[in-house]
């Protein structure tokens, strides 16, 4: 594939909202094929599956991309972008956006009545708009509403309720658990006295509340002292760990899910999410069934990390089906 139409298009952030992170890893070691079928288990806004579309169509092949994700508008984003490519491509390539959580895939996949992928695709990070955009209440870089949903128009629980309805202990062991922050007992301990005096409905005001735990503001920290609250709760919400458990689960159990030779990438940004990818894939590895493409974990290079400091935190593991 051509190297610039990769550093031009596939990353203008500005105009597609978003930076896929670990492209050239990405590619280079899951290594698409012309006529391949690949599963992209969080398609966001497209990136990755713009270079994986071009791959798997490359020379008039008919390749099959499926792309899975939560999140309706950047499902939709990522719709209209792939068949543009794909038309760029003749219309070769058989493009298939689902608005679902990929812990479906095996689901989707035989409603598409697709017997095996050749590449699986899972990128656990969240697109840049998601986490710009105020309105989800993702970030405390600007206020907005305590949302943090991926899915903003269904019904599931919000960071708002489980800040101003949880319990002293229930909140401690969510930002304990899924932030793994230490003071995460004081932060609850906080967060409850507040809520006496009205709801916490605020990004901002959740923040500075939490850097009011720390000793001097958190001002000696590297990170700004509401990074892991916000994480958990953003964890605890969309249900993140338990999504993968499944994805890890499924993968073990459906034979089927990935041809022999196929190969299977997650990327990952928080040692939670890690480790779990870690011993899942060295398991099927002890199974004999897999082989571990890279030993060591993948994290960015330096040139990316300038480019994108989003991509400073991820990992990428990679394992292949080998009979």
């Amino acid at each position: 594939m051509d190297q610039d139409f990769e550093a031009k298009d596939a990353f203008n952030g500005a105009e597609v909202g978003h930076k896929p992170v670990l492209w050239r890893e990405v590619m280079s070691l899951l290594a698409p094929q012309p006529g391949e079928t690949v599963l992209d288990c969080t398609a966001g806004r497209g990136g990755h599956g713009e270079m994986l579309t071009r791959a798997i169509g490359n020379d008039g092949a008919k390749g099959t991309y499926i792309g899975m994700d939560v999140d309706p508008l950047n499902a939709d984003f990522a719709r209209n972008r792939l068949q543009k490519v794909a038309h760029q491509l003749g219309d070769h390539v058989q493009i298939n956006i689902i608005n679902r959580n990929f812990t479906e895939m095996d689901r989707v996949l035989q409603d598409l009545n697709i017997h095996g992928t050749d590449i699986i695709l899972a990128d656990l990070g969240f697109a840049s708009n998601q986490m710009d955009d105020g309105a989800r209440g993702m970030s405390f870089r600007e206020d907005g509403p305590l949302d943090m949903r991926l899915d903003t128009t269904g019904d599931g629980v919000t960071a708002a309720e489980l800040v101003n309805e949880l319990d002293e202990t229930e909140l401690a062991d969510v930002i304990y658990q899924f932030g793994e922050e230490r003071l995460s007992r004081r932060i609850a301990r906080k967060i409850v006295e507040k809520r006496k005096d009205g709801p916490i409905e605020s990004t901002c005001e959740l923040a500075e509340l939490v850097r009011g735990c720390y000793p001097g503001g958190g001002r000696k920290s590297r990170i700004h002292p509401a990074t892991r609250t916000f994480m958990a709760l953003r964890i605890a919400v969309n249900g993140e760990l338990a999504a993968l458990d499944h994805f890890l689960a499924t993968l073990s159990r459906e034979s089927d899910l990935v041809k022999v030779g196929g190969r299977v990438g997650v990327i990952s940004f928080h040692s939670l999410e890690d480790r779990r990818v870690k011993l899942a894939f060295r398991a099927l590895k002890q199974r004999g069934d897999w082989q571990l493409i890279n030993r060591k974990v993948v994290i960015a290079q330096d040139d990316e990390c300038n480019d994108n400091p989003r991509s400073r935190s991820a990992k990428l593991r990679v394992i292949k089906r080998v009979r």
